[in-house]
């Protein structure tokens, strides 16, 4: 849902450059939400695991952002059963199981060995990823949808990989980036467009869609005045 003229989310709304002052006023950068939920209901133990984990990847960005000519030869160590653990937690309670049939209650129920014998498949290179389950969703133009469900350890290996290597990508980020990263998406985009065409002058606004590889008209784009 847009939010009324001028107004975002107050985790959502761009309220300063994202780099120099002497770049465009119009790469601004958001808030990051909060935590939710409360401290108290996580164990002291959980409470650590977590706290090491986003140690470690601070450490990771500092590196990025400090020395961004150097190149990093040393990440698999990272995948720690820590980081395991808390990409687990992340994951979809109800979400479809992959080919394996296996769901997060059933993963959950001996959760400390089965992090334990994943993390160790994968640090030995025994670890292998399974076929995705296809699914198909309905089009409102009668056409479906594919998509790929993975097997659940195949989602927890995934996640914990993206994090560490979001860690060095997301410094080469700008601010006005929406694109595939963590806790963004196109309603976000939206909020911080209707801030900055709302607060800045702007002559023009370029829209460009990606509409299917398929298609021989692979691209619509458009030029509006305002």
């Amino acid at each position: 849902m847009m939010h009324g003229r001028g107004k975002s989310d107050p985790n959502i709304v761009a309220e300063k450059p994202a780099n120099n002052a002497e770049q465009s006023a119009a790469e601004l950068v958001e808030p990051r939400a909060g935590t939710k939920g409360k401290a108290g209901q996580q164990s002291t133990c959980r409470a650590q695991d977590r706290g090491n984990v986003s140690q470690a990847l601070e450490r990771i960005r500092i590196a990025a952002r400090q020395r961004r000519k150097e190149r990093f030869t040393s990440l698999f160590h990272h995948i720690s059963i820590e980081l395991l653990g808390d990409a687990f937690s992340e994951l979809r309670r109800d979400a479809a199981a992959g080919v394996d049939g296996l769901t997060w209650r059933d993963y959950e129920k001996d959760l400390e060995r089965n992090l334990e014998d994943l993390h160790a498949r994968v640090q030995r290179g025994a670890y292998r990823a399974l076929p995705s389950q296809r699914r198909y969703i309905p089009k409102a133009d009668g056409r479906q949808r594919p998509l790929a469900v993975a097997a659940l350890e195949d989602k927890i290996v995934q996640r914990a990989t993206a994090a560490v290597l979001n860690s060095i990508y997301e410094e080469d980020f700008l601010g006005f980036s929406y694109g595939f990263r963590p806790k963004r998406g196109q309603h976000d985009a939206l909020d911080a467009l209707v801030v900055g065409i709302t607060s800045t002058k702007v002559n023009w606004i370029l829209d460009a869609d990606v509409r299917s590889f398929l298609d021989d008209d692979s691209y619509y784009t458009s030029r509006v005045e305002v």
